[in-house]
């Protein structure tokens, strides 16, 4: 090596000893046997401008193997991103920007938000499917505007986990040349060595998947080779490309090459000899020697230069194109279309009864238009799912026939756990906003990418259908009971479940126009009738109240397919002489944002109030007093008689709202919502 190179690759690593040892906390092992290919890809290759992270065509870089961040975070300061070295020494300390696995919203440079592992390489499936996309949409003649590269780095625990294979499987199909994995192929896992538990040949496994691959045997010093082989995979433009990189884990500690230096900081002494092995003051920590920071200061430099010569070419572009670059510019803004939502079909009572699926592909036909950047798909059930709209073109490689990189629809295959992922990707580029398909059930496949999408603070909507036992002969390993229940307990994610077309409007209104959170649709198999009260104006607010009746004497309340029924049941009840007022609740966390004014006009004090939905029963007891639901699996055969069998029927509904009534008669009844924290803020 270099003597410089040499200097700036232990001073990486010796700050990974540091940055640990100063945090008692992390894992110095990877950043350590990384250091060199981290050193010739971001010195040599990667294009950035640290000024501006979020350059659209800037390289994207992925650390899959997210216990390793201290490398990346070393990587950002010494590159001059916004940084620090005290931010160092605050690693993994409560509000530092440096926490114990990359987060996209904390921390400059950082693209996604991975820590589990074979989220981060496919996430990085949606940052190269979505280059390829707004390439295809936004490159002319003479004006290549986006042409960027997406590298990873994942270690031998990505491999292992199911979702990587998935993805890659999938990228591979897709012929994503744009693509480059870099593989620490170290040897070691928590539990040890990796021949305990992984055994296969994993090149031979992703030439299955259709990828190209090259190995360099020594990662620890071969500069030369790692530069050769990025060069390689740079110039095989039809299939992703995995370098096998062969490393030692924990370079240059006592520990080097065992499970002990994977995630515990090194001991003093370890520290000390390592200084003295690479030449640093065994006295000093965080000594950064002045020639890596104008090494990479050159870097930065070159990276600001080549932004503001794209610039150039953005301005001359907008001369040549001014409605493709104002679309591009908006999108950057994350801004849908000025009055997109007028788009959004409205219903009457006297409209027919659909179901909500149908619905939600009543609204993708209509808005598919006027929202370019939507681009979505099904994992393998297209035609159950109803996501794809009539004029759609497939994203896929021309070289297949089957559409072109223009194209708006993504056949995921069965890939559930890929899909959410590689959607997480997709809205981190900045172009993009994606939806996905599959039954409620199976987004339990994938609830690990759907917590990151809500950890990341990034737009992404699902489209579960086939949402409750009402999807009737298939049965309980279809019909999910406790999902809702789950997604709902999950911080920064809206959960909707409509019960028809105008509440089915605006789960997307709301779903869409909110930028930092991901949205999952919950969408009937079965057809539900337009209701009497809806709109989309009252369903936006995420609750209220459906039917008012003076001198209620219960409130029913209820989500989906069962709103019509507590309809029924409410008719049912009045011809007793009972009144019963109604209230739909087609979304938890939006309804929980209104002022408390407003949800307790909705769930007033002195009327009892008793939930109505096929579900678990957790959560409800937020809202009501009295909670009917479904606290075991359910049951296969044709959905009325399923429905019946568990007496979610207007009959059983009444019932229930009788003995609600009974109950709390003669009781001064105050809402669920007066709680004693809502008054702590």
């Amino acid at each position: 090596m270099a003597n410089i190179d040499q200097v700036a690759v232990n001073t990486i690593r010796v700050l990974a000893a540091d940055t640990t040892a100063k945090s008692n906390s992390g894992h110095p092992g990877a950043p350590m046997g990384m250091a060199p290919i981290a050193h010739v890809l971001w010195n040599n290759f990667l294009k950035f401008n640290p000024k501006n992270p979020n350059w659209l065509n800037r390289d994207r870089f992925v650390l899959s193997n997210g216990h390793g961040c201290v490398l990346q975070y070393s990587l950002l300061h010494l590159f001059g991103f916004a940084v620090t070295l005290d931010d160092l020494k605050n690693f993994r300390q409560v509000d530092s920007i440096t926490p114990g696995h990359p987060e996209a919203h904390d921390t400059p440079g950082i693209e996604v938000t991975t820590g589990p592992l074979g989220q981060g390489i496919a996430n990085a499936v949606g940052l190269a499917i979505a280059e390829a996309h707004t390439a295809a949409v936004f490159n002319k003649p003479d004006f290549t505007l986006v042409d960027n590269y997406t590298y990873c780095f994942l270690g031998d625990g990505c491999l292992q986990e199911g979702v990587s294979g998935e993805a890659s499987s999938l990228a591979g199909h897709l012929q994503l040349g744009n693509l480059i994995a870099i593989w620490d192929d170290n040897h070691i896992t928590i539990d040890g060595d990796t021949n305990c538990a992984f055994t296969e040949d994993v090149l031979k496994r992703y030439e299955a998947y259709g990828w190209h691959v090259v190995t360099v045997k020594d990662g620890d010093s071969d500069l030369a080779a790692m530069a050769a082989a990025i060069k390689e995979c740079q110039a095989v433009k039809n299939k992703p490309s995995l370098i096998q990189l062969t490393t030692t884990i924990g370079y240059g500690s006592t520990q080097q090459g065992t499970h002990g230096v994977h995630g515990a900081p090194l001991k003093a002494a370890d520290i000390k000899q390592l200084k003295e092995k690479f030449g640093f003051n065994p006295d000093k920590s965080f000594d950064v020697p002045q020639e890596v920071y104008d090494l990479y200061a050159k870097k930065a430099a070159s990276g600001a230069a080549a932004e503001a010569e794209w610039n150039q070419l953005l301005a001359k572009y907008a001369e040549a194109y001014p409605a493709e670059h104002a679309d591009l510019l908006r999108r950057l803004k994350s801004d849908l279309p000025e009055g997109w939502e007028k788009a959004l079909p409205v219903y009457t009572p006297a409209d027919p009864a659909v179901a909500t699926r149908k619905l939600s592909e009543t609204v993708l036909s209509k808005i598919s238009s006027v929202i370019p950047e939507l681009l979505g798909g099904s994992a393998d059930l297209t035609g159950s799912n109803l996501t794809r709209w009539k004029e759609a073109v497939d994203f896929q490689p021309a070289a297949t026939g089957l559409g072109d990189y223009s194209g708006r629809y993504i056949r995921y295959g069965v890939r559930e756990h890929a899909m959410g992922a590689i959607m997480n990707g997709l809205a981190a580029y900045g172009t993009i906003l994606p939806y996905g398909g599959t039954f409620l059930n199976f987004v339990s496949y994938a609830a690990g990418a759907v917590r990151l999408s809500a950890l990341s603070h990034v737009r992404t909507v699902w489209v579960a259908t086939h949402d409750s036992i009402g999807l009737g002969e298939d049965g309980p390993t279809h019909q999910p009971i406790e999902t809702l229940a789950h997604f709902r307990a999950l911080p920064n994610c809206m959960v909707w479940r409509p019960a028809d077309g105008n509440e089915t409007s605006a789960a997307y209104k709301v779903s869409l126009n909110h930028k930092t959170c991901p949205s999952i649709l919950a969408l009937s198999r079965q057809n539900l009738p337009q209701l009497e009260g809806s709109t989309i104006e009252k369903a936006s607010l995420g609750g209220y109240v459906l039917q008012e009746v003076e001198g209620a004497q219960v409130t029913l309340v209820s989500t989906g397919s069962e709103v019509s029924i507590c309809v029924e049941a409410a008719k049912q009840l009045a011809e007793q002489g009972v009144k019963a007022r109604i209230v739909s609740l087609p979304c938890f966390e939006i309804f929980d944002s209104q002022p408390k004014e407003y949800k307790l006009s909705v769930f007033p004090d002195g009327i009892p109030s008793l939930s109505v939905e096929v579900m678990t029963t957790m959560g409800w007891e937020k809202y009501t007093h009295e909670q009917f639901g479904l606290n075991r699996f359910g049951a296969s055969g044709p959905y009325l008689d399923v429905y019946k069998k568990f007496e979610f029927t207007p009959e059983g509904i009444s019932k229930r709202a009788l003995a609600t009534i009974d109950f709390w008669k003669g009781v001064t009844t105050r809402s669920p919502l007066n709680r004693a924290f809502e008054q702590i803020i």
